[in-house]
Order: structure tokens, then sequence, then C-alpha cells
């Protein structure tokens, strides 16, 4: 296999929806899509996003006005919170630099164009993010 073309299966661990604690301003959240999601609006107004389910949480953004800087922010926090989930020395971490030098792709069949790739177009940020994170967590291997 040369090419990871969705976070479904053996490679579900890839989805942001995957179970895992990352935390945004102090807040523990138990997924990267809970926080994300939480990240879109004034901190105030998050806590709600700590206790539902993933999908649950994208839905419920859905319905809340976002900030107005957000476009300005998302790359940036879904590039910290996606170090979070690969930690280095963490499993998560193993397990992506177990992928190799494989391209990731997050392909899916809902329309996203920005973060990966339907219908064989998109930007595939989120898979870039995950592949550079791969790279770092490579050239960090030997550190203490």
């Amino acid at each position: 296999m040369t090419k990871i073309d969705s976070f479904r299966g053996n490679f579900r661990w890839l989805s942001n929806f995957w179970p895992c604690s990352v935390v945004l301003d102090g807040v523990v959240y138990p997924s990267v899509e809970n926080a994300y999601q939480a990240a879109k609006f004034h901190s105030s107004a998050r806590r709600v996003f700590v206790d539902v389910t993933a999908g649950q949480a994208k839905r419920l953004a859905r319905t809340m006005c976002v900030r107005n800087e957000w476009e300005s922010v998302k790359i940036s926090v879904m590039t910290d919170l996606i170090a979070q989930k690969f930690s280095r020395g963490s499993h998560l971490a193993e397990m992506l630099l177990l992928t190799g030098f494989m391209e990731i792709v997050e392909g899916n069949t809902w329309g996203d164009h920005f973060w990966g790739v339907c219908a064989g177009r998109g930007e595939n940020r989120l898979g870039r993010i995950i592949m550079d994170r791969r790279d770092w967590l490579r050239s960090h291997q030997n550190d203490n």
C-alpha cells in the first residue's frame, strides 16, 4: 500500500473523531473534533463541547455563530490539536510512524474539499497536517 485514502477501517484512528484527550485553553476535550468545534466559539460557550460525542459536537457547532476571526486561525488550531493527538512517545504517534511514507488523504463523501478530498477533488489540509506531524515525529525520534 502506498496511500491511505480514507480514515476508515484499519485507519479509523486517524480520524478527528477518534477518542483522545486534547487540551484547548486549559480544558480537556475527548477528541480533536470536540476541541476543534469548541475553538470556533468564544471560551464562554465552549463547555458544552466537553460532554458530547464528536458527532454531536460537529452538529452542535452548525447551530451556533462562529467567532469572527475563525477563518484566520482554524489551520493553526487544527495543527496544534493534531500535535497533541500524536504527541511524541504516545501510542497514536507510534501508529502514525508505522505508516512510513504513505500518502495520507482524508477521503470523504460529505463534500469536504478543504480538510479532505471528495470525488477526487480537495486540498487535503488535514492529511497534510498529519503527514507533517509524522515527519516531525520521525525527525525527533532520537531526541531525549
